[in-house]
């Protein structure tokens, strides 16, 4: 690492963000901006030239989201570290983003101290959470599982056909298991979705958007 200072990357798809995030970085001494990327294709080319300790990454972003890119620079580069930094603190962007192996979770409006002081800890390999994002994750792990969580991978494909008008014989003929088998899949899922009908399944599964 030259001079021992922390090198860093940036993603995002605006670059007035990109120019005021590297102005940002010019103020510590500690920590040198490697390189810059405007998407995620382009991140996961720079990040094997430019070898960053650390990534600001942000999250919304067409064609390859932050999520996927980071996902896709922690499988080739492990010791690379990801703090997603972003606008929106939704459930499902908080976590994705930690799911794919981001270290950190940050919202724009942090203090320059506030991230140069995640930065520090992501090379490190501590994380730092924006309290959004933690009352976010707190919150999910109250929230009861949603129905059909528990569907094995076969009983969604009977579900899916089931959806789609399919008698157990037919089912049975499409999936080649015998008449029984598909019986006791049906079974199973009236059970697991707590319903007494092959009507009111199809009704959760497309409520729940088990099929598609």
């Amino acid at each position: 690492m030259s001079g021992g200072r922390i090198k860093v990357m940036l993603v995002d798809d605006h670059a007035v963000v990109r120019s005021g995030l590297g102005a940002f970085l010019l103020a510590y001494d500690d920590l040198e901006l490697v390189g810059e990327a405007g998407g995620g294709a382009e991140a996961v080319a720079l990040c094997a030239r430019c070898k960053p300790d650390v990534i600001l990454m942000d999250l919304v972003m067409p064609e390859m989201d932050g999520a996927a890119t980071t996902k896709a620079i922690r499988k080739d580069h492990p010791e690379v570290q990801v703090i997603a930094l972003t606008s929106f603190k939704e459930q499902d962007l908080v976590q994705a983003a930690l799911q794919a192996g981001a270290i950190g979770y940050l919202l724009k409006n942090v203090s320059a101290e506030e991230l140069a002081a995640a930065i520090r800890s992501a090379k490190a390999g501590r994380p730092t959470l924006a309290p959004e994002a933690t009352r976010v994750l707190i919150a999910a792990s109250h929230r009861p599982p949603a129905l059909g969580h528990d569907l094995t991978q076969r009983e969604r494909e009977v579900l899916a056909m089931m959806a789609a008008g399919l008698s157990n014989p037919g089912i049975a003929e499409k999936l080649i298991v015998s008449r029984s088998t598909v019986k006791f899949h049906v079974s199973s899922i009236l059970s697991k979705l707590g319903v007494e009908s092959r009507t009111k399944a199809v009704a959760v599964a497309i409520q729940q958007k088990l099929v598609g």
